[in-house]
Formats: structure tokens, C-alpha cells, sequence
């Protein structure tokens, strides 16, 4: 690169340079870097508070103010880009009333949801948890049907939640609408929805050492071996339907079949 090329670069890098505060402290980062890449831009290393990097295991839920602004604003830091400004605050978890029980002494009933988190009832149905959600749940309709007494209705409108917590950040009745979520989806897996067949099966199998074989060869495998088996494997297809299975079906087989 020549010496004027390399200067208009830097002096494109440095204008695309924008102020952000992370915990009080100001910080210069490109403007098009997400807060999480831009903590690591301004040398943070991330231990805590990280995950996929892809919006999907909500561990990374982020709370940031502008100057002069009454709006207390949430985001996955791995989604959100920076915007100038931007004071950023860093949890290493988010906190949230979680309450202790033992699933199987428990019935699946609205009664349940009501003594673990009567908090519940308090819900103005103003929507602001649906409208912070970044897996686009809607999160006021699964609280609804939780104060209906419908688990099944909570456990289904609920299946995408993440847990990042941003729905109880900006919950004004304080809510934690993410807990109350899986405590549906728990009662309804232990309590209401039959049996997998396959997964019986599969324990079955494993308890029989049919795939034993598989793990052997898999160990025996050098690095380069074994990446060559990862990236050439059947994966499903982003569009599927529930019935989809892989053609080779050598270590995923039934008690059918076997």
C-alpha cells in the first residue's frame, strides 16, 4: 500500500471514530463495531457477560444511557452497534428474583405459577417487555396466558426465550417475565407433555453400548481428522420440517433397528 493510500486509511479510520463511556470511562471506537466488540476495541477482555456472539444464549444483556436523555435503554451487546455518547454499564450476570423449588412435587397449574411468582398479577399490560425483546417474543401475550393459568399457552409463546433479561429491565410493575417463563416450559415438559419415545430409545442404546464403537473411532481421530468429520457431517437444514432426519442414520439409529 503506498504512503498516500495507507494515510487516507488511517484518516477514514479516524473519522469513523466515535466517544462512547464504559463504566464512566471515555473511549474512541469505530462506529460500525457492536458494544461488545467495542469493549474488546478499547481493550476489555470479555470473561463474563459473553456467550454465541450471535443474539441466540442472551448472556450478554446490556444497560446504556444517552446524555440528557430520561431513557434508561437495554440491548444484547452483541447485536446493539455504538452510537456516539453511548455510557455503557456492564453486568456480569443479570439479576432477577428466581424462586427455589423442587419440579416434582409440583402441580401444573396457574396456582403454581401464582405462589412462586405472584409478582405476576402486577402486569399493566403496557407491552414494554414485548417491545424490548430481541428474540421478538411476545412477551406481554406468554404473561397473559401465565395469569390465565394456561401452561401449555405459556410453555409454546414462550419457546424462544433466551433469558437475557432485558423484559425485566424495563418492566415498570418489575416483573422478572423470563423466570416465570421457564418455570411454565419446566411443568409443562415434567408434567404435561408425553414421553419421547426416541429419547427412551436412546438411552437404551446407550446403556447397551451401541455407540461405543462411534466414540472409540472418534478418539483413535487426529485433529485435522476430526475437523475434516465435523465440517463434512449432515447437518439439518434451516428450513425443515419436524420429521427430518440425516440419510445416514450409522450412530443415530432406534431400538427398531438394532
Amino acid at each position: 500500500m503506498s504512503k498516500s493510500a495507507e494515510k487516507s486509511r488511517k484518516k477514514e479510520v479516524k473519522q469513523s471514530l466515535i466517544p462512547i463511556y464504559i463504566m464512566g470511562k471515555k473511549h474512541e471506537v469505530p462506529d460500525s463495531l457492536t458494544i461488545q466488540k467495542a469493549l474488546e476495541y478499547a481493550g476489555y477482555q470479555l470473561v463474563r457477560g459473553c456467550g454465541c456472539r450471535g443474539g441466540i444464549c442472551g448472556a450478554c444483556g446490556t444497560v446504556y444511557r444517552f446524555p440528557n436523555s430520561y431513557r434508561i435503554e437495554v440491548g444484547l451487546s452483541c447485536q446493539t452497534v455504538v452510537e456516539p455518547n453511548m455510557y455503557i454499564a456492564q453486568l456480569p450476570f443479570f439479576p432477577g428474583n428466581k424462586a427455589t423449588y423442587d419440579l416434582d412435587t409440583l402441580t401444573a397449574t396457574g396456582s403454581t405459577l401464582a405462589a412462586l411468582y405472584p409478582e405476576m398479577y402486577k402486569c399493566i399490560g403496557c407491552g414494554t417487555c414485548t417491545r424490548s425483546c430481541p428474540m421478538d417474543i411476545d412477551v406481554m401475550e406468554y404473561i397473559s396466558r401465565a395469569i390465565r393459568g394456561d401452561i401449555a399457552g405459556t410453555a409454546e409463546a414462550s419457546f424462544d426465550c433466551v433469558m437475557c433479561g432485558l423484559c425485566a429491565a424495563r418492566c415498570p410493575a418489575e416483573l422478572v417475565q423470563y423466570n416465570i417463563a421457564i418455570l411454565a416450559r419446566r411443568l409443562y415438559a415434567r408434567h404435561i407433555a408425553p414421553p419421547a419415545k426416541h429419547l427412551a430409545a436412546a438411552v437404551q442404546n446407550t446403556r447397551k453400548g451401541v455407540f461405543e464403537e462411534g466414540v472409540k473411532k472418534l478418539k483413535k481421530m487426529g485433529t485435522e481428522e476430526l475437523k475434516k468429520v465435523y465440517t463434512g457431517r449432515i447437518t439439518e437444514p434451516d428450513i425443515a420440517d419436524e420429521f427430518w432426519e440425516p440419510e445416514d442414520m450409522t450412530y443415530l439409529v432406534s431400538e427398531k433397528t438394532r
